[in-house]
């Protein structure tokens, strides 16, 4: 008997998921990584922002204040987040406020972060609308450790503007530089002499004074672009931008002939934006990269878009190695059709669910080649067939497929009716898995056999006892497909720290009858 096999045990569904498909609900740990990684209180196929808020500050109720204070620092550090970080903070600053003072320094580490904060305390949503004491005080500590440079650099941005924060923590400023930095930003008078020269100049040259724009473009683009730039103003920006922005801007950059006028940052740019080092710095998300591909212009310089195609392979570089063979199973259904992000007003990611499922489908292809299987699914199982060596081409293609309801099982089904062989099987998927395969009875809440993933699962371990299933979820809903077990691991989020798990899942060397690292064990891991 094959004892591997057998001492994994398959749970009986024990909730349904948004579609109305059965389902295993979450741990209420589990649920908290899955919101920290994903969520961003906009609207997504199955849920409004208020929704999600609830759903995330409830959970926040059902666990110890020291694994909300370890999340908070895996979502912003890991995970890159900018909204739930900032919830789970302002949930510790009416829970535990020496739990906060631990964080509160690795969490909010930028003016946008520290606006965030101030926003979500204010609004109420976690319990109080006043700071109290000791939030008050980390604040102020965040704005006098900033130079006068870098709170202009924290002023983009409004509602609470960072003058806002200013006017309700009053910080003491520490010298009369600060002092004078802080007066400009609530519009109260201030001496210009005390202000550095650069943070001068940019006043000044914001009051329409005769100011060289080279003294300027220090400050970010976003405060600059409030004027009329043109080329030269365009090409001094872009010459000194760094990864985010350059890659945000390229079609600006066409649109003000910046290409055309200063030839030489055509190479400038692409070897930018395909520096291993640089994208590493900058933490760039491997759908930030597909997002400046698919908007770039066709008239962009071809060096550029090649430098964005040369960019993929550093993303790919935190792909598990994988031995053996793998299978790839991309969800192409309908609702994978919403922007990973959600729907928000002005700012909407062209980035869907399904081309992030494509990218990191194409990625393994092109990182394992013959050994890498892909079935895209729906309700049915596509045939794809890749003609090029590009990763971001054969993104395009698989995420062309489908757009029907969500059947997951049918993926494995399909490899098990192809015998396939493999030593690790992804899905990448919102999880909303409602339709039961042709023959299967519908209307059980709670199936005793599992859902139809974990049965189809259990068929492929019987040929492939060492095998491991990942189920990557990029969409903050409650429940999955296939319930955590030493073979199986549910992670959550679209960033690089998604393969930073799965490479720690996969390449432990632990077999099935040993203890596997969870999403949430890594969470705990986190040192306050």
């Amino acid at each position: 008997m094959n004892t591997d096999l057998f001492t994994t045990t398959t749970r009986s569904t024990d909730t349904t998921n948004e579609a109305g498909g059965e389902a295993y609900a979450f741990s209420p740990k589990h649920l908290i990584a899955q919101y920290i990684t994903t969520g961003t209180f906009s609207e997504n196929f199955y849920s409004n922002p208020g929704e999600q808020l609830t759903g995330l500050l409830e959970t926040l109720g059902k666990v110890d204040d020291d694994f909300v204070a370890k999340a908070a620092v895996y979502a912003r550090t890991r995970a890159h987040m900018k909204d739930t970080p900032a919830v789970l903070c302002a949930h510790l600053a009416t829970k535990d406020t020496d739990l906060l003072k631990k964080v509160f320094p690795r969490v909010i580490d930028n003016g946008k972060m520290l606006r965030n904060f101030a926003q979500v305390v204010r609004s109420g949503v976690t319990g109080r609308k006043s700071f109290g004491s000791a939030p008050k005080n980390l604040m102020r500590n965040f704005l006098i450790s900033r130079t006068p440079e870098q709170l202009i650099r924290d002023s983009v941005g409004n509602r609470p503007s960072l003058g806002d924060v200013i006017n309700m923590v009053r910080p003491k400023a520490t010298d009369p530089a600060q002092n004078a930095t802080f007066a400009y930003l609530i519009g109260k008078e201030f001496d210009m002499e005390h202000l550095p020269m650069r943070v001068r100049d940019y006043v000044r040259w914001r009051n329409d004074e005769a100011v060289s724009f080279e003294g300027v473009a220090w400050a970010p683009f976003e405060l600059l672009t409030s004027k009329e730039l043109g080329a030269d103003e365009w090409a001094y920006i872009i010459r000194n931008a760094g990864w985010h922005m350059t890659r945000m801007n390229l079609n600006t950059a066409l649109r003000h002939n910046v290409f055309s006028e200063h030839p030489d940052l055509i190479e400038v740019v692409a070897d930018r934006l395909s520096n291993r080092e640089i994208i590493k710095k900058a933490r760039v998300f491997p759908y930030q990269i597909f997002s400046a591909y698919m908007n770039a212009s066709d008239e962009l310089p071809q060096p550029v878009r090649q430098g964005l195609e040369s960019a993929i392979s550093c993303a790919m570089e935190n792909l598990p190695e994988v031995s053996g063979n793998v299978a790839i199973l991309p969800d192409v259904s309908g609702s994978m059709g919403c922007p990973v992000t959600g729907y928000r007003a002005g700012a909407t990611t062209a980035i869907r669910c399904v081309d992030v499922a494509a990218l990191i489908a194409s990625a393994f292809k092109y990182r394992a080649g013959n050994r890498c299987t892909v079935v895209p699914f729906d309700t049915s199982v596509h045939t794809v067939d890749f003609q090029s060596e590009s990763v971001f081409e054969n993104a395009k293609l698989l995420a062309s497929y489908g757009g029907g309801g969500t059947d997951c099982s049918l993926a494995l089904q399909h490899l098990n009716k192809a015998d396939h062989m493999g030593d690790l099987v992804i899905y990448v998927s919102d999880n909303e898995s409602w339709v039961r395969p042709e023959g299967e009875e519908r209307g059980y809440w709670y199936n005793s056999s599992g859902t139809s993933v974990m049965q189809e699962w259990n068929t492929y371990k019987a040929r492939n006892p060492s095998a491991k299933l990942v189920c990557i979820d990029i969409q903050p809903y409650g429940s999955t497909q296939a319930h955590d077990r030493e073979d199986i691991l549910n992670v959550g989020g679209f960033s690089d720290a998604v393969f930073d798990t799965i490479t720690s899942f996969v390449t432990s060397g632990k077999t099935a009858t040993d203890s596997v690292e969870t999403f949430v064990e890594e969470i705990e891991s986190i040192n306050l």
